[in-house]
């Protein structure tokens, strides 16, 4: 597996990391234990040295799973983790967003517990806090890295005025945000910005929470469990109107001998040598099928295709609500 920086720090990953949520969380019922923490196992073996995972993931039990099947490779792996949600209540369901400074630091000391780790390699804020500023939210992290308690700062979902305020109080090391061929919108202002302050893009869901591997057509049915069956993007209409980016990219992907999925993490890693996608799976042929992406080579005249017939991708990525907290 090659390695990329993320910015200008000296944080070096493996090209594509692995996004954990949904071993326990969000994508159906949790999945079980001892073939998660063997599917870990197996990305470490491949390479894989990026973790992503977050305290409301569960919440508790993602970071908890992660920090148990990870404690072996300490100092060989990097762990990102997320705080920003208020889950202190009774039913440990998240209570919206909560950045206050103490709360912020009791979550870091649950996060160091259940990942069992001394530092943790990247904090992210999950989502910016309306009433905290992000002044004071970057001061706290701050102070948390001169405490030994955390060694970068990230933040999710951050508009252009968030990250450069927050970068002039501690530098920003990564921003995680949705980006794939399924959502181009970062390209606009984030990317430009990222660029010029030195700071790594991981695109989360960067296989367009799997309609970008061409297993999901218009029949597909969802549990109700599952977060995509309350998504715009995931009606059958708006599955129907997409089928146009998926047939190209299998077209694109049966020249290549490889698969539409490749061909779209492929297309992300072509835009940036900073960007480091961060696909998530619970299957160890998904996660070989990913990996192997790293070696897939795009012409100009593909990712002039591409570019083309993803301009065209239809329906909003969220309901309205959910819109409202990202990009502030």
């Amino acid at each position: 597996m090659q390695k990329r920086k993320l910015g200008k720090s000296n944080l070096e990953v493996s090209t594509l990391g692995l996004g954990c949520m949904g071993m326990s969380f969000s994508y159906g019922p949790p999945k079980d234990k001892k073939e998660m923490t063997d599917l870990l196992h197996a990305a470490v073996d491949r390479g894989v040295t990026f973790f992503d995972t977050a305290e409301v993931y569960g919440p508790f039990t993602n970071e908890e799973l992660v920090g148990e099947a990870l404690a072996p490779f300490h100092g060989k792996v990097v762990i990102a983790t997320k705080f920003g949600f208020d889950v202190s209540g009774s039913d440990k369901r998240p209570a919206g967003v909560n950045s206050q400074p103490e709360h912020t630091k009791q979550a870091v000391e649950g996060s160091l517990k259940r990942l069992k780790v001394g530092t943790i390699d990247l904090l992210y804020q999950h989502r910016v806090d309306p009433n905290v500023p992000i002044e004071d939210v970057a001061g706290t992290v701050k102070e948390l890295i001169q405490a030994g308690k955390v060694k970068h700062f990230g933040l999710s979902e951050a508009g252009v005025q968030t990250i450069r305020r927050a970068h002039a109080v501690q530098p920003v090391t990564a921003l995680q945000s949705e980006y794939s061929l399924w959502w181009r919108k970062p390209e606009a202002e984030i990317i430009p910005v990222l660029q010029e302050l030195g700071i790594g893009l991981v695109p989360y869901s960067p296989l367009g929470r799997g309609f970008l591997t061409g297993k999901i057509d218009a029949d597909t049915k969802f549990d109700s469990a599952d977060f995509r069956s309350s998504l715009p993007r995931f009606t059958p209409e708006a599955l129907k109107g997409n089928q146009a980016l998926i047939d190209l990219l299998a077209s694109i992907a049966k020249k290549k001998n490889a698969t539409p999925a490749q061909i779209a993490l492929a297309w992300l890693l072509a835009q940036k040598p900073w960007i480091v996608p961060i696909p998530g799976t619970t299957k160890l042929n998904r996660l070989e099928e990913n990996i192997a992406a790293v070696q897939v080579q795009l012409t100009p005249e593909d990712l002039r295709d591409i570019d083309a017939a993803a301009a065209k991708v239809e329906g909003p990525r969220y309901p309205e609500r959910l819109e409202k907290m990202t990009g502030l």
